[in-house]
């Protein structure tokens, strides 16, 4: 087996192991609700035949590992239970509304990627000047802005005041907009700190200083530097993307984008807890798959490093 193989299979075990226990969380969870899961699933109205139904079809009467051993052999199969809210498939929920949290996620991270970078290789270059603050600005600003908060900011003054965009949904194209920016800002200010950090840390250094001093031109000296310092920036993007993937709860309530995390505060409400389970499962999955992906990019950005021997 190859080195590559080797650490490919060493970091699918470690995602695995990683995600029974999330299983075993998720499957704990119902365990953990006050009084009888069943009668909360059920509803306060149900008869105690209704409840027991439930219970039955649920598999809660059976023993915790005996339960967690039939969501495993569930999941192998694509099956992540029955919605109580809907009765259909939970893995029919999740996959309907996952391509929406994908492309608002995509969305955002590219915008946040693009302007974080750029607005960090200027404060860089321009240390100590009036762009190097007005990037030291702009990066707190996104940082401690709330994402409802600057969401409803963006309704008001785009979709009300200037009704430009629309207020909600995903009916047109132009519906994305406001909530991938609404995302992308927050990735756009961790991006950009990193880039300035990271920049000046490389700029200082003495292969920039003896380029510059054969005369290369400036911009070339910069091009050469980011890519070198890039492996911190990529490190950030990576947890950034998970990071929205999960966090994406917030602006799609907002705006009403018919994704996991919108799917995710029905079935609360609803107390459809084996929806719940199976969208904190799908979470944790993607953010497992995302940090794999991010580790083997590494290689790509930088020749120099090798994740395997």
């Amino acid at each position: 087996m190859s080195g590559f193989a080797a650490y490919l299979v060493r970091r699918l075990v470690s995602s695995v192991v990683t995600l029974l226990g999330v299983i075993a969380v998720v499957v704990a969870m119902v365990q953990a609700l006050p009084g009888d899961p069943a009668r909360v699933i059920a509803g306060i109205q149900a008869t105690p035949e209704q409840v027991a139904k439930v219970r039955q079809s649920m598999g809660l009467n059976e023993p915790v590992y005996v339960q967690f051993w039939r969501y495993i052999q569930g999941l192998l199969h694509g099956n992540m239970g029955t919605s109580a809210r809907t009765g259909g498939s939970v893995s029919s929920l999740v996959a309907t509304a996952l391509p929406f949290t994908l492309e608002l996620a995509i969305l955002g991270t590219v915008f946040g990627v693009v302007f974080g970078i750029a607005l960090g290789v200027v404060a860089a270059t321009h240390k100590g000047k009036w762009a190097d603050a007005l990037g030291s600005m702009i990066g707190v600003a996104g940082v401690s802005m709330p994402v409802y908060w600057l969401g409803i900011l963006l309704i008001t003054v785009f979709s009300v005041d200037l009704k430009l965009l629309p207020v909600g949904g995903a009916a047109t194209v132009s519906s994305v907009i406001l909530p991938s920016v609404t995302l992308g800002v927050f990735s756009m200010a961790v991006v950009s700190r990193m880039t300035r950090s990271t920049m000046l840390d490389t700029l200082d250094q003495d292969y920039v200083r003896t380029v510059r001093a054969k005369g290369v031109r400036e911009r070339t000296a910069v091009r050469h530097a980011l890519r070198n310092a890039f492996i911190p920036i990529l490190t950030v993007i990576g947890l950034q993307f998970g990071t929205l993937l999960g966090g994406a709860v917030l602006t799609e309530t907002v705006f009403s984008w018919p994704g996991i995390g919108q799917l995710l505060v029905t079935s609360i409400n609803a107390r459809d807890f084996p929806a719940v389970q199976g969208i904190v499962l799908t979470f944790a999955a993607m953010f497992v798959i995302v940090n794999i992906i991010t580790d083997l990019l590494y290689s790509v950005v930088d020749p120099r490093v090798r994740l395997y021997r």
